[in-house]
C-alpha cells in the first residue's frame, strides 16, 4: 500500500495540444480523489536519462515517451507505469493509446458520408500507428465496395529540410496521378500539411479537386495551413482520464492487473480542406474564392456581397451553416495564414508583412494575429522561421 500522498513521475511530450489534453484527464480524475505530489517532466528528456526515474522513490509512473530502457528499469524496480505511447506492448506494462484502427474506419465514414467516390491513404510504412490508421481507413472503404490508394514511405528520424524537398515532389507527383475529387485520409497532422504543400505544387485546388484529412486536430498547424485542415479528433481527455484511474488502481492493490486498453476516436473537425458542402453552393463557392484571393488586398464583407449574388443575411447564415465562421472571421484567417507564411518563409519588417496582406496599422495586424493564433508575431517568427540564422529578427 502506497502512502497518502503517492508520488507520481508525469513524461509527457513538450508543451503542446496533446499534452494538455492528456494533463486535463489526469487532473479531471485526480482532483476528486487523494492528491498526488506529481512531477511534470515534458522537457527534461527523463524518458532517455533514466536518473529522474532512479532519483527519488517513485509511486507510480504514466508516460507517452516510453522507451524499453524505460518500462525494464520500471518493471525491474516494481514500479508502476501506465505506457500512452504507440510503442509496441511490453508484458507486465499497462497500456493506453488510440484505436488507431478505429480512426481509420472514422475518415473513412468521414468521406463517404460527403458522398466522395475516390479515395486515398498517404502514411508511414515503418510506423504501427499509421499502418493501423490505413488498415481501419481501407477496410471500411472496402466493406462499402470502394478501393483506395496508398502512399507510404518510410518516416525518417529526423524531418530535414532536403527530405521535406524530395518528399513534397514525390506527393505532387502522385497527386497528379489521381482523378479528380479524391479524398485523401493522411496519417497525422504533419503528413496532411506535407500533401497540402504539395497538392499547391502540383497546382491542384484544395478541397475541389482533392480534399485532405490529418489525424490529431493539432489546432495550430491545423488552422495555419493554407487552407486549413480537417482533422480526426484523439481523445487526449480521455486517455489521461483512464490512465489516472489505473494508475489509481495499481497502487491500491497488491496484485497488479495489466490492461491494453484503446481509446475511441472524438469524430471530426472540419475545416476548408474538406469542405466540399460550402463549394457545392454556388453563391458561398463564388463568395470564398473572391475572400481567398483578395482577403490580403483589405477587402470588407461588402465587397464580398458585391460577389455573393446574396443579402448580407444570406451570406451570414450560409457562412455559419457550412463553415461554422461569418465572411470576417472567414477574412481573417485568410490574411493570418498569409502573415504566418511570410514570418516563417522571410525577413521582412512586421510593417512590410502589414501592407502586404492588408493592415493599415502594423500594431492592429499583431493584435488580430495574437488573437487568432494565441502567439505574438516575433514568438511565432523565432519557433517557424525558415530562413538563415540572424534573418528573422522583427523589426
Amino acid at each position: 500500500m502506497h502512502p497518502l500522498n503517492p508520488q507520481v513521475l508525469l513524461l509527457l511530450p513538450a508543451r503542446c495540444e496533446e499534452s494538455a489534453a492528456l494533463l486535463k484527464g489526469i487532473v479531471h480524475y485526480q482532483r476528486a480523489r487523494r492528491p498526488w505530489m506529481v512531477s511534470l517532466q515534458d522537457e527534461a528528456g527523463a524518458d532517455i536519462d533514466l536518473r529522474w526515474v532512479r532519483s527519488r522513490k517513485w509511486s507510480g509512473v504514466i508516460s507517452c515517451n516510453t522507451t524499453p530502457e524505460l518500462a525494464q528499469l520500471c518493471l525491474k524496480l516494481h514500479l508502476p507505469l501506465v505506457d500512452l505511447s504507440d510503442a509496441p506492448s511490453v508484458p507486465g506494462i499497462s497500456k493506453i493509446r488510440p484505436d488507431n484502427v478505429a480512426i481509420g474506419h472514422v475518415g473513412a465514414e468521414y468521406f463517404m458520408e460527403r458522398k466522395f467516390k475516390r479515395y486515398a491513404f498517404c502514411g508511414f510504412d515503418n510506423q504501427r500507428w499509421s499502418k493501423e490508421r490505413r488498415d481501419g481507413f481501407v477496410e471500411a472503404l472496402e466493406l462499402a465496395g470502394h478501393r483506395c490508394d496508398i502512399f507510404d514511405v518510410e518516416q525518417p528520424v529526423d524531418f530535414s529540410p532536403s527530405w521535406d524537398a524530395k518528399q513534397t515532389t514525390f506527393l505532387a507527383a502522385w497527386l497528379r496521378s489521381l482523378p479528380d475529387e479524391t479524398a485523401i485520409m493522411a496519417c497525422n497532422d504533419l503528413r496532411a500539411h506535407q500533401v497540402v504543400r504539395a497538392a499547391r505544387l502540383a497546382g491542384l485546388q484544395i478541397p475541389a479537386q482533392v480534399a485532405v484529412l490529418g489525424v490529431n486536430n493539432d489546432a495550430m498547424r491545423c488552422e495555419l495551413a493554407d487552407p486549413s485542415i480537417s482533422s480526426v479528433v484523439i481523445d487526449g481527455f480521455e486517455a489521461g482520464r483512464q490512465a489516472a484511474e489505473h494508475l489509481e488502481q495499481l497502487l491500491e492493490v497488491e496484485k497488479k492487473s495489466v490492461i491494453d486498453l484503446r481509446i475511441e476516436p472524438g469524430g471530426v473537425i472540419t475545416r476548408k480542406s474538406t469542405d466540399v458542402l460550402a463549394l457545392r453552393d454556388k453563391n458561398v463557392a463564388t463568395a470564398l474564392n473572391y475572400i481567398r484571393e483578395h482577403a490580403c488586398k483589405g477587402i470588407t464583407v461588402d465587397q464580398v456581397l458585391s460577389h455573393a449574388f446574396m443579402s448580407r443575411s444570406q451570406l451570414e447564415n450560409k457562412f455559419r451553416r457550412y463553415l461554422g465562421r461569418s465572411p470576417q472571421v472567414e477574412i481573417r484567417q485568410a490574411q493570418v495564414a498569409k502573415i504566418s507564411q511570410l514570418l516563417s518563409e522571410t525577413n521582412l519588417p512586421l510593417k512590410e508583412i502589414a501592407e502586404q496582406t492588408g493592415f493599415v496599422h502594423v500594431e492592429y495586424m499583431c493584435v488580430v494575429f495574437k488573437r487568432i493564433t494565441g502567439d505574438t508575431p516575433g514568438r511565432y517568427r523565432n519557433r517557424n522561421c525558415q530562413t538563415p540564422a540572424n534573418a528573422c529578427a522583427v523589426a
